[in-house]
């Protein structure tokens, strides 16, 4: 409900607390059956719904959620967060490990091939490597 409304409500409901004791005794009663019908017609009420802050685990009476200890209660969050770092440092080694070999591969192929490094380093034997690749 909008403001508006819960303020036209209010005012509604004051005028009629005013004007109460002038309603006729029949027109209370008409009133009183309406008000009776209408709320044997009023949808149930949904269940209450709980929200717990304490992060327990769902076994019921395990020593799990206890709060004699702490330190199973503080590891719900620490454990992924946890796995996660050790994931991604896992990752990182794989990939220097790969690197290396590439590299490893590269030095081998040049130190196994018939030309002498100096060949490699002259800046004419590069461009004729480019044009020789196209």
């Amino acid at each position: 409900m909008t403001s508006k409304e819960i303020n036209f409500a209010y005012k509604v409901r004051h005028a009629l607390n005013e004007s109460v004791e002038n309603i006729p005794h029949p027109t209370v009663q008409k009133l009183a059956a309406a008000r009776k019908l209408a709320l044997a017609r009023k949808k149930k009420d949904l269940p209450l719904q709980a929200f717990f802050t304490q992060k327990v685990f769902a076994t019921a009476g395990s020593w799990m959620g206890n709060t004699k200890m702490p330190l199973l209660n503080g590891l719900g969050l620490s454990v992924p967060v946890l796995v996660l770092i050790a994931g991604l440092v896992g990752i990182y080694h794989f990939e220097q490990e790969q690197r290396i070999n590439e590299l490893a591969e590269i030095d081998t192929a040049v130190l196994s091939d018939e030309l002498p490094l100096s060949a490699y380093l002259d800046h004419g034997f590069n461009a004729y490597l480019a044009n020789r690749a196209e």
